[in-house]
């Protein structure tokens, strides 16, 4: 497989006013499902946690995986 055709997804934290169609605020991981390789800046996502951020379900899912959630 070439590398460009690879799915590699940014997890990224935006303002919800704008969606997909807007800037991003900050790029905090991302998450590579051919090699299950998972990259998150814990301190950025516990901080926009804390003001009040609302992963998605599948960042959710992904952080999970990852320890962040403890359910």
């Amino acid at each position: 497989m070439h590398l460009s055709q690879r799915a590699v997804y940014r997890i990224l934290a935006i303002d919800v006013r704008y969606r997909r169609e807007g800037r991003d605020l900050s790029k905090v991981g991302f998450y590579d499902p051919i090699t299950n390789q998972t990259f998150l800046n814990l301190s950025a996502i516990l901080d926009f946690l804390k003001k009040g951020a609302q992963p998605t379900r599948t960042a959710h899912d992904i952080s999970k995986k990852a320890g962040i959630f403890t359910e």
